[in-house]
């Protein structure tokens, strides 16, 4: 068993000895989702490293960090591979909610796409609390997690030729757009995703480059921080605390395992 592959499990808590099938993928993508957070803090602290297969497991598995997801979902596509699936990341575009618009900063949205029994389905553990949790067809089926429900679109635009659509529990009323991908041009070197980092780290339009922020789920909802709120859901109640700094590191280390430099 790989490095990657070892580690990936104990930072899970999956027994070397267990199989992942298909079936079994829903139960993985919900660990993943409450171990590992969506997180900028080496964006903010400015130590970003180059994106590779041994960065990603020094910096996830090994410093047990967690990351955006051109990194988490790079790093769940090893795994994937390593375990048997038939698996390729694609690049998308985030659709802002406020400003009813797609971000202008391009594809810089990574997901992975798998074909199971010549069926594709998406898969993303690096969408922030936005996660399906489960495998979304891209025939236009909706699954239900406890996260809410997810579906894909077909929608040929200058954005890619599909649409993931969105309606978290407690949260969202109608449906909404995820993001625009593009499943004909797949990727499966992580390399070319240097250029996406650059953007997201220095881009003045970069939603992760003006403050630290993490988020991840837990089994009632999720938890997201920032250096002036904590935010908390379980089983749709909201609660939210002001922080400080000595309160946003004493969080950070708590909730998300990180202890931030700035």
């Amino acid at each position: 068993m790989s490095k990657l592959n070892e580690l990936f499990r104990k930072r899970l808590n999956i027994p070397e000895s267990e199989n992942i099938t298909f079936e079994t993928l829903d139960q993985v993508l919900e660990k993943t989702a409450t171990a590992i957070p969506f997180e900028n803090i080496c964006v903010i602290d400015n130590r970003t490293r180059d994106i590779s297969k041994e960065n990603l497991i020094e910096k996830i598995l090994v410093k047990k960090e967690g990351g955006l997801c051109y990194e988490l979902n790079s790093l769940f596509y090893f795994f994937l591979i390593e375990n048997g699936f038939h698996a390729v990341l694609a690049r998308g575009v985030v659709y802002e909610i406020a400003a009813q618009e797609y971000q202008t900063l391009g594809r810089t949205h990574v997901t992975i796409l798998i074909t199971h029994e010549e069926r594709t389905y998406l898969i993303d553990t690096g969408f922030g609390g936005n996660l399906p949790l489960r495998p979304v067809p891209l025939t236009g089926e909706t699954v239900t997690s406890y996260n809410g429900e997810f579906r894909i679109k077909k929608m040929n635009s200058e954005h890619g030729d599909y649409v993931l659509e969105l309606k978290l529990r407690h949260k969202d009323k109608d449906w909404r757009i995820g993001y625009a991908f593009d499943s004909k041009k797949t990727i499966t070197d992580v390399s070319e995703f240097n250029e996406i980092q650059t953007i997201i780290s220095e881009h003045k339009n970069s939603p992760f480059n003006k403050h630290p922020l993490m988020t991840r789920l837990t089994n009632q909802g999720n938890v997201t921080l920032t250096p002036t709120s904590f935010t908390q859901w379980e089983d749709g109640n909201v609660t939210k605390e002001k922080v400080d700094k000595v309160r946003f590191k004493e969080l950070a280390i708590r909730h998300f395992g990180i202890h931030p430099d700035s």
